[in-house]
């Protein structure tokens, strides 16, 4: 049932003076409000319903993110959004072979009433027969379990000053040209097992930092570096193996003055271990989840971090 909202309308009154009278209208349930597609224009609401969970406002990922993917949000009558989430397509133009779902969202006044459950049903439905993932809180995967999401792995968060240390590696790092961007790509396919051109396309502009390790003029690795508030994310982070992955951490924070923040996947063990004497400590743990495929295609171990958890 709709509840009532009581506003003050401007009506006419006697010898042409105006006056004020209480109306109700009705507004409507969460219920029944309806799903749209964010755009842009949107990027502060999104942001504002960021701060009302307690999460940083993130602009500058939320910016990235409904440009590069598909935001659906459901508006409040009062203003703002009531939910918001974000999907990122990835592989065939209009047949993606897989979808990343991210920064879902709830305003806290209206948190525990379904809402997140009506938009992640909704995004489910609009892609399709397409396979998902995402990485899930521990808060939210009773929610994607409900809904059909399987755990495949986990990642673990990690935060803080860099120190360097231990013998100089041997592995080639520079700073990535834009002659470098189809053998990035190409090496992207590759690890993450379908087409992410168009994110990937856009780290040079949303990226502080782009670096790639090689070896006899063949790329082995790349990662990048882009602010997040007043960190430092390491993401994407694609490497050969450990040492090349060490070493591409290593040069990237040789060249910021912030801390730095990554999620890793938990397999990656000997990489944990050495960020952490390094510096960073753990922050929290996600589990990685699919809908429709047993686990995610390409190479796990090339596969250290993602770009961002939001974006798979």
């Amino acid at each position: 049932m709709a509840k009532s909202t009581c506003v003050c309308i401007e009506t006419g009154g006697r010898q042409g003076r105006r006056s004020d009278s209480l109306t109700c209208v009705p507004t409507p349930s969460l219920a029944h409000l309806p799903i749209r597609r964010l755009t842009l224009r949107d990027l502060t609401a999104c942001a504002d319903l960021s701060e009302d969970r307690g999460w940083p406002r993130e602009e500058h990922k939320w910016g990235f993110l409904l440009t590069a993917g598909k935001g659906y949000g459901i508006d409040d009558p009062e203003g703002g959004l009531v939910a918001a989430c974000v999907v990122t397509e990835y592989g065939g133009w209009g047949r993606p072979d897989l979808g990343a779902i991210g920064m879902v969202l709830v305003a806290e006044r209206h948190a525990r009433q379904g809402v997140g459950r009506r938009l992640m049903r909704h995004v489910v439905s609009v892609m399709g027969t397409t396979p998902l993932t995402l990485h899930a809180t521990p808060n939210g995967r009773p929610l994607y379990e409900e809904l059909g999401f399987k755990v495949t792995g986990r990642a673990e968060m990690l935060r803080g000053r860099f120190t360097p240390g231990g013998p100089e590696s041997a592995v080639v790092t520079r700073a990535a040209t834009a002659e470098d961007l189809p053998a990035i790509v190409r090496l992207d396919e590759e690890v993450f097992g379908t087409d992410r051109t168009p994110l990937i396309t856009r780290l040079p502009a949303f990226a502080d930092q782009l670096r790639v390790a090689e070896e006899a003029g063949r790329l082995i690795g790349y990662t990048a570096a882009w602010p997040n508030m007043d960190t430092h994310v390491v993401g994407p982070l694609i490497a050969r193996d450990t040492e090349t992955a060490k070493a591409l951490i290593t040069s990237l924070a040789a060249r910021t003055e912030r801390p730095l923040r990554t999620d890793i996947d938990v397999r990656h063990e000997e990489l944990l271990t050495w960020a952490k004497e390094r510096g960073l400590a753990s922050v929290a743990f996600n589990s990685v989840m699919t809908y429709g495929i047993p686990d995610l295609p390409g190479d796990w171990t090339r596969r250290f971090a993602p770009l961002t958890v939001a974006a798979g």
